[in-house]
């Protein structure tokens, strides 16, 4: 295992992820749910991202960018919709009661079902895979992207409560909306123009 190797991914992953939509839906869920539930199902679905991207090594590469990219717009935009049209949030009394009544497995298993679906053909992912064909080190570079993803939901879980506080559901909400159609265009964007 080279430590340069999983110093130069942790270095490259961890800014990467940080403004990215798993960290939003990690910071959302850890609002309304357990933090350390929230941990454990973001942790293992990175983790398993991981393992797949160092696995695939250069295969995701092959596809072509402007296919992925028009998916990626196409994901966004209906996330968009959907988040803009969600129901007005529960009190809080309602809000205290769900977040009481929700099992770890079920929380868990929520966070890592969004986070493994959200993260599929990320940057961060294809980051790993470039790394990894590049150092030609899977573990370094497995061990240096996990670590930078756990860092970066750490941060999400662990600022979720103090945020909603401070913020409302709904503004939360609306806000992610309005950041996925700002994606959405990007990444249309990109399918148009490469």
């Amino acid at each position: 295992m080279s430590l340069t190797a999983a110093v130069a991914t942790f270095l490259a992953v961890l800014p990467a992820e940080l403004p990215d939509k798993t960290i939003l839906a990690c910071l959302i869920l850890s609002s309304r749910y357990r933090p350390g539930y929230v941990f454990a199902g973001a942790a293992a679905a990175f983790l398993t991202h991981v393992v797949i991207a160092v696995a695939a090594g250069g295969a995701l590469s092959l596809l072509p960018h402007r296919v992925v990219e028009a998916c990626a717009a196409g994901a966004f935009t209906v996330g968009a919709i959907l988040l803009w049209r969600q129901k007005a949030e529960q009190d809080e009394e309602a809000a205290a009661r769900d977040v009481g009544r929700s099992g770890f497995w079920a929380v868990s298993g929520t966070a890592f079902a969004v986070v493994f679906l959200a993260e599929f053909g990320d940057l961060t992912q294809l980051l790993t895979i470039s790394l990894a064909a590049r150092f030609h080190d899977p573990v370094s570079v497995g061990v240096g992207a996990t670590l930078a993803l756990w860092v970066a939901a750490g941060c999400a879980v662990t600022l979720g409560w103090r945020v909603l506080k401070r913020i409302p559901m709904r503004w939360l909400t609306r806000g992610a909306a309005v950041v996925m159609l700002v994606l959405a265009g990007t990444s249309g964007y990109a399918a148009a123009t490469s």
